[in-house]
C-alpha cells in the first residue's frame, strides 16, 4: 500500500452514486425535502410505525409473544449465539497480529480526525454506557448470590463452567466466578462484535471510496448486487437491529433513572413517569441532533466520561478499596482460567447462564452493532487496522473489568460483611443506588449516577439517529436534520411502546425484541467478516 489512489482502484470501476438511487438512478430528493434512499428507508419506516400501532392496538397479544420470543430464541439458538461470540473475538485478534494490520483507514498519508482522548469518549459513550450503569452493579451481584447460595457439586468440584452452585459456601471463590461471568460478557466478545462491524465500514468507506453503510461491506461478495435488493435487504436488517438495539438501552435506562428518582425523592415510577421521561430525554435528544456530531454527541460523550470517570474513582476512593483490588484481580484470574469453557457453545450444562444470560448478551450487541459500527467508523479515519483493534476491544476491556470490579465488588462486599445488606435483594434497577447508600454523600453520587444515565441516554439516542439516518439516505453523512429528527422521535416512541406494553415484565418485552433482530443479523456479521477479509488482502498486495 503506497497512496490512496492505489487501493482506491482495487474497485475504481465500481458504481456507488450517492446521489442517486442506486435501484432507479433517480434523485432521492422527495417533495418534502427528506433525501431518502428509497426503499430502505420506506420499508423500515412504514415497518416501525406499523409495529408501534399494532403493539398499541393488541397489548394483551403482544405481551404474551413478547414472554415466548425471547426464551425460544436463546434457548434454541445459544450455541449459534455463543459460537458466533468467539468467532468475532478470534477474527479481530488474528487481524490485530497479521501483517493485514499495517492497513491504514483512509490511504498511507490519513490522519486522525480526532484526538485519543475524543474519540475514546465517544467511543465509549455510544458503545455501552447505558448498559455498563445498569448491570455494573447487578450483574456481579446476580452471579455471586447465585454461585454462593447454589448446591455443592460432586467432590467440591467444577463439572463443567457454571456460576450457578460453582462455589456453594466459598464467598471468595464466588466472587471470583461471578467477576469472571461478569467479564466474560462485557470485555472481549462484545467489543469484538462492535470492532468487526466498525472497522468493515471505514474500511469500505475510506480505502475504497463506498458509501458509509452496511452494503458497502458486501462489495467482495455480491459485487454489483449490493446496489440491488441484497443491498436493501442488508441495510434494512440494519436498520430494525439498531432501533430495536438501541430501544432495549432507552427502555434499561429509563428503568434505572425512574428507580434513582423514586429512590432519592419517592416520585412515581408508572407508566406516565415512563412516558414523561422518556420524552423530556428525547426531546434533550432532538436539541443535540440540531447542533451535530461535533457540537453535540462529541460535547456530550466527553462530559459523560468525565462524570462516570469521577464515580468511578470516587468509589475505587471511599469504597473497599482493597476489597475492589481483590475482586478485580480475582475476577481476571477466573476469567482468564475459564474463558475457553466459559465461550464453549457445546454441551453446556448452565443452561440458565447461557440461556438466560449469555445469548441474549450476544443478540443486544449484535443488534447494536451497526448504530456502534457505524457510529466508530465515522469517528476512526487515519487509524491503522491494529491501532483500530488494540484500541477498540484490548483498552475498553480493561476499563470494563475496572468498572464492574469497583462498583460490583462493592456491592458484593457489602453482601459479604452483612447478608441482609439491602443491595443483596433490590431490583435490578436499584441495586446501584442501594450499593452507593452505604457510601459517603449517597445522595449526591446517586443524582450523578442518574445524571449519567440521562446523559449516556441523550448522547445513545442522538448518535442512533444519525447512524439510522445515514444507512437509509444510502451512506450520506450531510442528510437533511428533519430525517435524524423523525429517527430520534421515533426510537423513543418504540421504547415507550415497549416498556408500556411489557408491563411488570417490560425488561422482558425490551429483550424479546433485542434477540429477535439480533438473530438474523448475526448471520449478516458472520458474513462481513470473510469480506472484510478478503477485502484486507487485496489492499495489503497493493501495498
Amino acid at each position: 500500500m503506497t497512496t490512496d489512489t492505489t487501493e482506491t482502484a482495487v474497485i475504481e470501476d465500481v458504481p456507488h452514486p450517492i446521489e442517486t438511487d442506486y435501484s432507479t438512478g433517480q434523485d432521492n430528493i422527495s417533495p418534502f425535502g427528506l433525501d431518502i434512499h428509497n426503499p430502505v428507508f420506506a420499508i423500515s419506516g412504514l415497518s416501525i410505525i406499523a409495529f408501534v400501532l399494532v403493539t398499541l392496538m393488541f397489548q394483551t397479544e403482544a405481551t404474551a409473544f413478547f414472554g415466548w420470543l425471547r426464551p425460544f430464541l436463546t434457548t434454541t439458538f445459544d450455541w449459534f449465539f455463543l459460537g458466533a461470540g468467539d468467532i468475532f473475538v478470534l477474527f479481530g485478534l488474528f487481524l490485530m497480529l497479521s501483517p493485514l494490520g499495517k492497513v491504514r483507514l483512509g490511504g498511507a498519508d490519513a490522519v486522525p480526525d480526532y484526538s485519543y482522548t475524543g474519540w475514546f469518549a465517544m467511543l465509549f459513550a455510544a458503545g455501552m454506557g447505558i448498559g455498563l450503569m445498569f448491570y455494573g452493579v447487578a450483574e456481579p451481584m446476580s452471579h455471586f448470590s447465585s454461585s454462593l447460595g447454589g448446591p455443592a457439586l460432586e467432590n467440591g468440584a467444577r463439572t463443567d463452567w457454571a456460576p450457578l452452585g460453582g462455589a456453594a459456601g466459598d464467598p471468595v471463590a464466588a466472587r471470583d466466578l461471578g467477576m469472571a461471568a461478569t467479564i466474560y460478557h462485557w470485555a472481549l466478545h462484545p467489543w469484538s462484535i462492535y470492532a468487526v462491524l466498525a472497522l468493515s465500514l471505514a474500511f469500505f468507506t475510506y480505502n475504497r471510496g463506498l458509501p458509509l453503510t452496511l452494503r458497502s461491506a458486501f462489495y467482495p461478495l455480491l459485487g454489483e448486487r449490493v446496489w440491488g435488493w441484497w443491498g436493501h435487504i442488508i441495510d434494512t436488517l440494519a436498520v430494525f437491529a439498531t432501533l430495536f438495539g438501541l430501544a432495549t438501552s432507552l427502555g434499561f435506562g429509563t428503568e434505572q433513572a425512574l428507580a434513582g428518582f423514586n429512590h432519592l425523592f419517592g416520585w412515581s415510577t408508572g407508566n406516565g413517569a415512563k412516558v414523561l421521561l422518556i420524552t423530556i430525554i428525547t426531546s434533550m435528544a432532538l436539541i443535540s441532533v440540531l447542533r451535530g456530531l461535533d457540537g453535540g454527541v462529541k460535547v456530550l460523550s466527553e462530559i459523560n466520561i468525565v462524570m462516570a470517570a469521577l464515580l468511578l474513582v470516587f468509589v475505587i476512593a471511599v469504597g473497599p478499596t482493597a476489597a475492589i483490588f481483590d475482586t478485580l484481580v480475582g475476577g481476571v484470574a477466573a476469567y482468564a482460567k475459564d474463558l475457553i469453557p466459559l465461550a464453549n457453545p457445546f454441551g453446556r450444562e448452565d443452561a440458565n447462564f447461557t440461556q438466560g444470560w449469555t445469548s441474549f448478551y450476544w443478540a443486544w450487541w449484535i443488534s447494536w452493532s451497526p448504530f456502534v459500527g457505524m457510529f466508530i467508523a465515522r469517528v476512526s479515519r487515519g487509524r491503522t487496522v491494529r491501532e483500530f483493534i488494540f484500541c477498540v476491544i484490548i483498552i475498553p476491556t480493561i476499563v470494563s473489568m475496572l468498572w464492574m470490579a469497583a462498583f460490583g465488588g462493592t456491592a458484593v462486599s457489602q453482601v459479604m460483611a452483612d447478608a441482609a445488606a439491602p443491595v443483596k435483594d433490590a431490583a435490578l434497577e436499584l441495586k446501584l443506588f442501594e450499593m452507593l447508600a452505604p457510601l459517603p454523600w449517597a445522595s449526591f453520587t446517586s443524582i450523578l449516577g442518574i445524571l449519567l444515565v440521562l446523559v449516556f441516554f441523550v448522547t445513545s439516542s442522538d448518535s442512533g439517529s444519525l447512524v439510522i439516518d445515514t444507512i437509509t439516505a444510502g451512506g450520506k453523512t450531510d442528510a437533511p436534520v428533519a430525517q435524524r429528527v423523525f429517527w430520534c422521535t421515533f426510537e423513543g416512541i418504540v421504547a415507550a411502546t415497549l416498556l408500556l406494553v411489557g408491563g411488570d415484565a417490560a425488561l422482558n418485552a425490551l429483550q424479546a425484541m433485542a434477540v429477535s433482530t439480533g438473530f438474523p443479523f448475526t448471520i449478516v456479521l458472520l458474513a462481513m467478516c470473510l469480506s472484510l477479509y478478503i477485502g484486507l488482502r487485496q489492499t495489503a498486495k497493493l501495498g
